[in-house]
Parts: structure tokens; sequence; C-alpha cells
């Protein structure tokens, strides 16, 4: 049986069921303090660049193209994704992300393109 990845809005309680919390973004989220957060790892550096952010400020037309380039910076970055990969090899994990999903969010991106990439599309 094969580990899950799933999504979580970090705002939204922690679960037993969570598993490995890691906070896929490159800023703390507001009014989130650490503790209250249960957040394991914070691994901003799988998250979207500041410049790529910053471009797409959760425009829905915006929302392919980010998807695309977001998905480029990831191919390009492979240190943190096969970091996040290996956790997710030996447990459930739980993006953790501050963003609304409108009309997504790079947590999302991030999930397809490690389920893809365990071949579990």
């Amino acid at each position: 049986m094969g580990y899950l990845i799933r999504r979580k809005r970090i705002y939204e309680a922690a679960a037993e069921d969570d598993g490995l919390r890691v906070l896929v973004e490159r800023l703390w989220p507001r009014g989130m303090s650490k503790a209250d957060s249960a957040v394991d790892i914070w691994l901003k550096e799988i998250a979207p660049s500041t410049d790529l952010r910053r471009w797409f400020g959760h425009e829905p037309s915006r929302w392919k193209a980010f998807v695309q380039r977001y998905r480029g910076e990831l191919d390009a970055n492979q240190e943190p994704v096969s970091h996040l990969l290996d956790l997710a090899a030996s447990q459930d994990v739980t993006l953790v992300y501050a963003a609304r999903e409108t009309p997504g969010n790079s947590a999302r991106v991030l999930q397809a393109y490690l389920l893809e990439r365990l071949g579990n599309p």
C-alpha cells in the first residue's frame, strides 16, 4: 500500500491522520503562530519563486500559465522535490498551504506534480 499526499489549508485544524505536515509556502502564513500550525517541516524552497508568485497574484486568467511556469520551476529545482518524494515514500504527507483555492494554488499544482512523479496521477 502506498502512502498518501494530501493538501490542507494551514488555517484548518491539524488531524492525527495528516501524517507529516509540510508547509510549502515561501512566506510564513499571516496570523498563524508556529505553535498553532502543527507544521513538522517548512520546505520553502519548493514554493513558487517570489517573481512567479507576484506575477500570478491569484488572477484566474493567469492560472494555466502559472501551472506551466511553476511546473517548470519544479523541474529545475529537483533537490527539494526529491526530498519531499523521499518523505512521501515512507509516510503520509500533508502539503500545508495558506492561499485560498481561487482558482487554485501552488499546493494543488505541487500535489499533482508529486503524484505524477510517483506514477500515481
